[in-house]
């Protein structure tokens, strides 16, 4: 008997062992193929910018770049605001919904990015009106495809919304075709000047965003923007802060890099900025993955919310790691030369600081993605502005008193000190939602009134769930 009971105990272990390699493979080959298109889609993306901004370097110099870069953190200050208030809360609300309802919301939420786009678009050319010389061509240039620059960003987060990232990578494919061309041309035709560069990269930017209006099926509705933003309000509002601070705070600051040091110590900074192009590719894919997929995950298995924030920090903070190291090597034996001319040397004591800020990013955008999939939106717009105002502050005290270094390690405070308190906001917004009973540790979760079920049967579960979202 005893035997016969060991014999079927060892069964039992054998099936449940099977059972959880099953699900490992299922939740491996599903994340990978997510992943996988949310980082092919960025590299694309990037690409388009950081070959547009290596191309400045080489033909226009330091002084015209600093203009660019000027251009180009008002383009993510627009950004920003744009998914705040019209892709964000897509994202949250309308994951995985059927393909009628979301070209619905998508119509409405297109349509308000695109209002954005017009509005910001006519203060960047009042602002073209006050400047002169390289800043004003290049805010010209900007305020005249600022509409189709954010339309074009709408569709690729309305396609990952849905869960076709492949559909957003053909689109950015459609822009980075039609830029490498346009470059080429404006290089032939002897049209070197800050003006062109970023009027062919808005202008090839509106050929995407027709390709992807034909591709989405939905044509965006302008006048549904009030009521896009007025349904969503407990959300739209609060993101279009959250992401407006963030934004604002780095355009402030490269205002201010460009009085306090020149337009040739802020194309320096950009320059740093800019070597961590592949991680900052990996940064931006990871949130047209990882805010759905957690929307998904809180919605079908809740208590594993904070471990798949957890891992995606880990993962995030390594590769920053990794590649901080690289580039510490590199840089001084060729790399820099390769990539940006001789403007290598004053960039290069800029890395090791642009380390340190990539790290801190790293460690708090698992919890930022967690409050984001949670709705708490309350909690992640108050951490924001403080972010935002300890970015600006440390980074402008930082370059008066220590040049280009010393705005880079001011910059780099502000992310290293508001990791723990996402991760704190995080631990609160699950007890507040209910997910975390009171008494229970934050990796233990699981939902208020649940009793605990066999490992066996959790995991018959986990394998059902991925059965019917990849039979879907």
């Amino acid at each position: 008997m005893a035997a016969e009971a060991r014999t079927h105990s060892g069964a039992a272990e054998r099936g449940l062992l099977r059972s959880l390699a099953a699900v490992f493979q299922r939740l491996r080959s599903q994340a990978a193929r997510r992943l996988g298109w949310g980082v092919a889609d960025q590299v694309v993306s990037s690409l388009t910018n950081f070959a547009t901004g290596i191309y400045v370097i080489h033909a226009l110099g330091a002084v015209q770049f600093g203009a660019f870069s000027l251009a180009f953190v008002t383009y993510g200050f627009a950004l920003n605001a744009a998914r705040g208030l019209g892709t964000d809360p897509l994202m949250v609300r309308f994951s995985g919904t059927d393909v009628l309802t979301w070209r619905r919301a998508v119509a409405k939420s297109a349509g308000t990015a695109t209002n954005v786009g017009l509005l910001i678009g006519v203060c960047v050319l009042v602002a073209a009106g006050v400047l002169n010389g390289a800043a004003r061509a290049a805010f010209l240039a900007l305020g005249l495809t600022l509409p189709a620059l954010l339309l074009q960003d709408s569709w690729r987060y309305s396609f990952f919304t849905l869960g076709r990232g492949s559909q957003a990578f053909l689109n950015d494919s459609v822009w980075a075709v039609t830029l490498f061309p346009a470059l080429a041309l404006l290089r032939v035709t002897r049209h070197t000047d800050v003006f062109w560069f970023v009027f062919a990269w808005g202008l090839t930017a509106a050929v995407a965003a027709v390709a992807g209006a034909v591709q989405a099926r939905v044509l965006p509705r302008l006048s549904g923007a009030w009521e896009w933003v007025s349904r969503n309000r407990d959300l739209g509002p609060r993101y279009f802060a959250e992401g407006t601070a963030s934004s604002a705070a780095i355009q402030l600051r490269g205002y201010g890099i460009g009085l306090i040091l020149g337009l040739a110590a802020l194309g320096a900074v950009q320059a740093s900025a800019m070597l961590f192009g592949p991680v900052t590719i990996l940064f931006l894919g990871m949130s047209l993955v990882t805010i759905p997929e957690g929307a998904r995950v809180l919605r079908r298995s809740p208590q594993h919310l904070p471990l798949f924030c957890l891992l995606v920090s880990g993962g995030l903070t390594m590769a920053g790691l990794s590649w901080g190291v690289t580039l510490l090597v590199a840089v001084p034996r060729g790399l820099g030369a390769w990539l940006l001319g001789p403007l290598w040397r004053s960039t290069y004591p800029l890395v090791l600081p642009q380390t340190i800020f990539v790290l801190g990013q790293g460690v708090g955008y698992g919890a930022v993605t967690g409050l984001h999939a949670l709705g708490a939106s309350r909690r992640s717009v108050r951490l924001a502005f403080l972010w935002a105002a300890l970015y600006i502050i440390c980074a402008l005290v930082g370059a008066v008193t220590g040049g280009a270094t010393g705005t880079v390690e001011g910059a780099a405070v502000a992310p290293c000190a508001c990791a723990p308190l996402w991760w704190w906001q995080l631990h609160a917004a699950l007890r507040e939602s209910g997910k975390i009973p009171a008494g229970r540790g934050f990796w233990s979760s699981r939902p208020v009134g649940e009793h605990r079920t066999p490992t066996r049967h959790k995991v018959q579960l986990v394998l059902k769930h991925f059965r019917s979202h990849r039979n879907r």
